[in-house]
């Protein structure tokens, strides 16, 4: 039997059914996400509460806070220390400098030296050690951010310089030979120029061994 008021619209009675259809299939779709959410969550409700009562639900979390209360002593301990030992750092020897020189004319070898140690505000002590032929005698001079009190002389000053310059812990030579400085070198650069030296040496032996081979032949 028709419908006079669909029949009035001009309406077809079966795009109503299609449309219903679908409305009811996503009404289904849309139950049945909620009913797996809803059977994860009940699951996960479960185990959280699984062996617990109120009571022992409030010492949980009682013991979790306690836990992070532990945790966050622990980072202020670590902190501290942490700070203790860039202190002690800052203030420990970490800048070397050495001059080596000839204290008497008639003595050769450089056996006389003055080496400076500083910590990183520059502060520490020069000592000068003088070979002689009676004997060697050492003297140290206190060092206060790069000035020292007392007269220095031109080996303890440079000695006091390279230090400062220096930076690391790898000491800075001065060899001085005659009154003159002969050479100054950071024993960490004079080892990485030594490996391409004996690079070029080796290399030269074998273009000269190769030269020998094709004479000969």
């Amino acid at each position: 039997m028709e419908s006079k008021i669909f029949a009035k619209l001009n309406f077809d009675p079966g795009i109503l059914v299609i449309l219903s259809l679908i409305l009811t299939v996503v009404a289904i779709v849309l139950v049945i996400m909620l009913v797996l959410r809803q059977s994860r969550l009940e699951m996960n409700y479960k185990i959280f509460m699984k062996g617990k009562n109120g009571k022992t639900l409030e010492d949980t979390f009682k013991a979790q806070f306690d836990d992070i209360d532990l945790v966050k002593e622990q980072t202020d301990l670590l902190h501290k220390r942490m700070m203790y030992v860039e202190k002690s750092l800052n203030r420990s020897y970490q800048k070397c400098g050495v001059v080596k020189y000839d204290a008497f004319k008639e003595l050769g070898g450089q056996l006389s030296f003055a080496y400076a140690l500083l910590n990183d505000s520059n502060t520490g002590f020069v000592m000068n050690c003088i070979h002689s032929r009676e004997g060697s005698y050492t003297y140290i001079k206190d060092i206060v951010r790069g000035e020292c009190e007392l007269p220095l002389s031109e080996e303890e000053a440079e000695a006091v310089k390279n230090a400062i310059a220096s930076n690391s812990p790898q000491p800075t030579t001065t060899t001085i030979a005659g009154g003159k400085k002969i050479r100054k070198i950071n024993k960490s650069k004079a080892q990485s120029e030594e490996t391409p030296s004996k690079k070029e040496a080796v290399a030269k032996k074998k273009s000269a061994s190769q030269s020998t081979t094709k004479e000969n032949e």
